[in-house]
């Protein structure tokens, strides 16, 4: 149980990481755009949009993470 428990949290980390980075990705993309001028509201609107969507999965798979850690920590004491 314990190893399958292990191999959710990596996964659920690995998520974080992924979403952390996207989000970052999209920030930066939009932050570029705006200094330079390019794209108009919808498209910057898009881009925070997804910045948003971005954290709020990051938030989510921390909340995955954090329960997984609690339930080792349960079954291992």
């Amino acid at each position: 149980m314990n190893t399958i428990l292990v191999i959710l949290l990596v996964v659920a980390m690995i998520f974080v990481v992924i979403s952390l980075v996207r989000g970052v990705v999209a920030f930066l993309q939009s932050y570029r755009a705006e200094i330079d001028g390019e794209a108009g509201a919808q498209h910057q609107k898009e881009m925070q949009l997804k910045q948003n969507r971005m954290m709020m999965n990051r938030i989510k798979f921390q909340a995955l993470a954090i329960v997984i850690v609690a339930i080792i920590l349960m079954l291992n004491h």
